[in-house]
């Protein structure tokens, strides 16, 4: 299993259109084949702040994920107009 973890900071006052295209891309990234968790999370004290946390059957899952359609287009094209990513970790479980 290959685990991704990323944060994600809005522009001031763009919040809900980042949310809207965070709810698009994980109603497509579940389906896919290798894709076995895709949950993204917004901060309680922060709405600027989110944190997606992405669970992939392999590599190859991983890669899927990165050139498959809905992410080129959500998250390579339209969510960096509203906002940055400030972390990303790649990580993998220990047992």
């Amino acid at each position: 299993m290959v685990v991704l973890a990323v944060t994600w900071m809005a522009k001031i006052g763009r919040e809900s259109e980042v949310i809207t295209i965070f709810e698009k891309l994980t109603a497509e990234s579940r389906k896919e084949p290798g894709c076995l968790m895709y949950q993204v999370h917004k901060h309680k004290t922060d709405p600027r702040r989110f944190f997606i946390y992405e669970q992939y059957k392999d590599d190859a899952a991983l890669e899927a994920h990165r050139t498959s359609p809905h992410f080129l287009q959500l998250a390579k094209k339209d969510l960096p107009k509203l906002g940055d990513r400030t972390e990303g970790h790649l990580l993998e479980p220990l047992g």
